[in-house]
């Protein structure tokens, strides 16, 4: 009986688990560059000194699907969108890196580059700040250029170029803050092959009539569980009462 019991118990706790993060795909579906999550479970036998007939499931790996999302223009100069692989590099408030595909951008009270998280945009020599009354302009190289509001017009001057990186995707670590970061927590390399769009963003991967979909599944998998669970005390409640009167 017992043997049910643990398939079911730990069957209806993953199914329960994928369900929330396939809601929380849902919830992201409209999020600047955000990147899906995908559960994978597996069967595991309980080791012990008797024979292996018990098993129960474990969440084998929550894997980052890092497919694009697809591409909006909005016209606006602050707004990048990588094309193909690659990330944005930004830095956290302790002073470490991390990356993003949400490219857009704002310039803050003190003329520093940063996105709409707050984290500052890094560039090949730090933090990119930009001076005021300027035209921001954005190459596909990730040259960030200014050209002044008032004076000499078409006057463009590179202030810096954003780091853009891209590291072999098995590296990458998901954050709780929705960043990646390296396994190693060393800084990665700049990719001079990435290239960006400027006046345009990423938008989520997540396919919602797909995630919709699994949603169901799993409600209706969580409900298989449970019933088994009610099958195996309705089992045990019986086998009690045979054993009884055989007494």
């Amino acid at each position: 009986m017992d043997r049910l019991i643990y398939t079911a118990m730990t069957g209806a706790k993953h199914v329960f688990m994928q369900q929330a993060g396939t809601a929380n795909n849902l919830a992201n579906a409209s999020t600047i560059g955000f990147k899906a999550q995908e559960h994978r479970f597996r069967a595991v036998p309980v080791q012990s000194e008797a024979m292996p007939t018990r098993a129960f499931v474990v969440d084998a790996s929550v894997s980052d699907v890092f497919d694009e999302g697809p591409l909006m223009f909005t016209g606006r100069n602050l707004d990048v969108a990588i094309q193909g692989r690659g990330w944005l590099a930004v830095q956290l408030p302790d002073g470490s890196e991390a990356y993003t595909r949400a490219g857009s951008l704002d310039v803050d009270v003190t003329g520093l580059l940063q996105t709409k998280g707050g984290q500052l945009v890094l560039g090949d020599g730090g933090p990119i700040n930009i001076p005021p009354d300027n035209v921001i302009e954005i190459a596909p190289d990730g040259t960030v250029s200014i050209v002044p509001s008032f004076g000499t017009p078409n006057n463009a001057n590179a202030v810096g170029r954003l780091k853009l990186v891209n590291p072999p995707e098995a590296e990458l670590v998901r954050g709780a803050d929705g960043l990646f970061r390296l396994r190693s927590g060393q800084p990665a390399q700049a990719d001079e092959n990435v290239r960006i769009a400027s006046g345009a963003l990423e938008g989520s991967n997540v396919n919602v009539t797909d995630a919709m979909v699994n949603l169901i599944s799993l409600a209706r998998q969580f409900e298989l569980q449970m019933k088994m669970l009610q099958t195996a005390d309705q089992n045990a409640q019986r086998a009690d009462q045979l054993l009884s009167m055989n007494g």
